[in-house]
């Protein structure tokens, strides 16, 4: 079959034939219809991600949407190694398959999984939000902070924050359930300002995908309205 193949470290993939993959009890054979260029699978191919095994060839791609063999279509995550999802064929343990429904596209549902999953188990697993929980997502313009402001409102969150500094992009955000926005924009001391109204307000859960000057002024500005509210 064919495939994207990392062949060694620090070398780009590239595209030839591959062995074709068997699967083994308990897992399934799936044809690949798209798969994710996500920045793990990056990572992965460059060998810089800690989950890298440093074992060659292999073909990347940690998820994907395709076929099986009595055709059902699932997303998938984690192929068997060496087998991704950059090829025509992969294998997938059968726990690690999840049924799509019909008015989802393969493109899209490939492409919102992972970074659907990162908010998602931020959220959930790690600051437990609860219904009525004020949010803040600082850096929410790119791909994974647009989908954290819809699953903050979807699991019940009274108001999400989001920052940005695409301000077109920012402002989108209100009709996918931003109660308020703010544009990361000036100097420090002008961020901070902007932050603090916000903080004296409460805020019970903050995801930041930018780190940065952004996520230091938005600690401060947490720090002194706590402080002036004590």
């Amino acid at each position: 079959m064919k495939a994207a193949i990392v062949q060694k470290a620090g070398q780009p993939p590239v595209y030839a034939d591959f062995a074709d993959p068997i699967a083994a009890p308990g897992e399934r054979l799936i044809t690949v219809t798209a798969a994710a260029i996500s920045q793990i699978t990056r990572a992965r191919a460059s060998g810089t991600h800690y989950s890298s095994t440093g074992a060659f060839p292999f073909v990347p791609g940690i998820d994907g949407v395709g076929r099986c063999e009595d055709r059902s279509r699932v997303y998938f995550v984690l192929p068997r190694a060496p087998h991704g999802g950059m090829a025509e064929q992969t294998v997938v343990p059968k726990a690690r398959c999840l049924a799509l429904p019909d008015d989802l596209d393969d493109v899209t549902a490939a492409a919102i999984a992972n970074p659907g999953l990162s908010s998602w188990a931020a959220l959930r697993e790690r600051a437990h939000l609860r219904a009525g929980d004020t949010v803040l997502v600082n850096g929410a313009t790119g791909t994974s902070g647009r989908l954290a402001v819809q699953i903050a409102k979807h699991l019940g969150a009274a108001k999400v924050i989001a920052t940005g500094r695409n301000a077109a992009t920012l402002q989108s955000l209100t009709a996918l359930g931003a109660d308020a926005v703010i544009p990361l924009v000036g100097d420090g001391e002008a961020l901070e300002e902007r932050f603090k109204p916000h903080f004296a307000g409460g805020v019970d859960v903050v995801l930041d995908y930018l780190w940065g000057a952004s996520a230091e002024r938005l600690l401060m500005a947490a720090a002194k309205a706590g402080a002036e509210a004590g």
